[in-house]
């Protein structure tokens, strides 16, 4: 039986970060996994899809070279190649981070890991064989998967999950997206560049609910303008598969109608993957699925932790891995913050235009009491964007009235998701408006947006 001062469950971003901080502070670590190494992000989400989206853009780039002159032939495109590129991204990532655990002296141990015992792991084998491996400590970072709905669950033929949708080696002619968060805008984003035909549906009133409204406005406009049909405050009612296809069945304030399509992509959130790996056996407290965690992600029964998906934060793969750091932190003696602070958590969405966020949103805010001003410019105003072919977008911040202080940003636009840390950084340091707007920035950008945007809270933005 090996002995260890960290055994790590699950090897996602969460889990093989706080395996090799964990070295990186002298203590000797093991990660446990059943599957590949990287979790869900590298294999079958964060990496592939970004691959996907990549080559989607590329695809729709067409249209610049035809602009040039260009007489473009495509009646050879295979998305089978498509989707082979995504995978040797995610396959050639998932070596790397077995490399690096290898690389930081972490054993890594293929298996299904439950927990026996307090401070022991019971690990089965493919073949069957089973072991135990001790742990001082031991860290749950076993992730999540797509959530099942009653009525519309997966076949991963016709009912597709989001890992499903990113195994299609053929597209289907046209794709229902039952659910418009910001899983679901991405496919729609990848499907409708490639040529299929998307209808998305959403409960709530409007896609991508949780994000900024003006923000999510400039994405709403880009991707109808690309065929894309948004049905809100529509409700999935009945799911009828044939050989042809499915027929869903939807009703809103307009009645009730049928709506056809080649597949369905069910994107309705996900679920943490807490079951079966013994944490009601030695006592860990949970609520509806999730692990209960107090300051530096404790579990009820010292000694264990969880971070990731299994708890009830932001499912981001980059708030996992910083959870893990903050518990391998406090396990090895130091004093780490307690825990991630919401508001300084970066949200990033991948479509085009991207939209990336730090903080509350107007609504939010108003609904917490703050006491804010906002100021808003837009990408055009930035020469890059007009240039580049990206003019479409924003920049908004919202501030503190009296003490100017950040609050929040919301960037929607050409590489949000790359704009949004200056801001980010701006309130983690407490900058104030005046100190961004006053710092000379390279022109042209793309960034003279943000600049601008912070001058515009100041009173004097230039360019609009």
């Amino acid at each position: 039986m090996a002995d260890y001062d960290l055994v790590v469950i699950g090897s996602g971003p969460g889990g093989y970060v706080a395996a090799i901080r964990a070295n990186q502070l002298g203590l000797k670590a093991a990660v446990i996994e059943k599957e590949k190494p990287g979790g869900v992000c590298l294999n079958v989400g964060c990496i592939p899809s970004k691959a996907l989206i990549h080559q989607a853009e590329i695809f729709t780039s067409r249209s610049e070279l035809e602009e040039m002159g260009f007489k473009l032939d495509d009646s050879g495109f295979n998305y089978g190649s498509v989707f082979k590129k995504s995978r040797q991204a995610a396959d050639r990532l998932s070596k790397g981070v077995q490399g690096l655990l290898k690389k930081n002296k972490v054993d890594y141990i293929e298996g299904t890991g439950v927990i026996s015992a307090k401070g022991e792991v019971t690990v089965t084998a493919a073949d069957g064989k089973t072991s135990k491996v001790k742990g001082k400590n031991l860290l749950v970072a076993t992730g999540s998967r797509p959530r099942e709905i009653p009525g519309f669950e997966f076949d991963e033929k016709q009912v597709l999950s989001s890992t499903g949708a990113l195994f299609l080696e053929e597209l289907p002619k046209s794709l229902i997206i039952l659910g418009g968060g910001y899983i679901g805008m991405e496919f729609a984003h990848v499907m409708s560049a490639f040529g299929v035909k998307v209808t998305v549906v959403e409960m709530l009133d409007r896609i991508i609910p949780n994000s900024d409204t003006e923000a999510v406005a400039v994405l709403e406009k880009d991707i109808k303008k690309r065929g894309v049909e948004i049905l809100t405050s529509t409700k999935a009612e009945k799911l009828t598969k044939a050989k042809s296809g499915i027929k869903l069945e939807v009703s809103s304030k307009d009645g009730k109608k049928t709506l056809e399509a080649d597949k369905l992509l069910v994107s309705v959130g996900r679920a943490p993957n807490t079951e079966g790996i013994g944490l009601e056996k030695v006592g860990v407290k949970m609520d509806r699925g999730f692990v209960t965690v107090g300051d530096y992600y404790q579990t009820s029964v010292p000694g264990i932790f969880a971070i990731g998906d299994v708890v009830a934060t932001p499912q981001l793969a980059h708030v996992a891995s910083k959870e893990g750091e903050i518990a391998v932190e406090f396990m090895a003696g130091h004093h780490p913050e307690k825990s991630v602070d919401p508001d300084l958590i970066p949200a990033a969405i991948y479509t085009e235009p991207q939209i990336a966020s730090f903080g509350p949103t107007e609504a939010q805010a108003k609904e917490r009491g703050l006491n804010f001003e906002k100021a808003v410019f837009p990408y055009r105003g930035a020469g890059k964007s007009v240039a580049i072919g990206h003019p479409d977008g924003i920049v908004k911040v919202l501030y503190d009235k009296k003490t100017h202080e950040f609050l929040a940003a919301h960037v929607a636009g050409h590489t949000a998701t790359e704009l949004i840390h200056e801001l980010l950084l701006g309130k983690r340091s407490e900058l104030l408006p005046e100190d961004i707007a006053t710092m000379i920035h390279a022109h042209p950008t793309l960034s003279e947006a943000v600049m601008e945007t912070a001058r515009a809270a100041e009173g004097w933005a230039i360019h609009f």
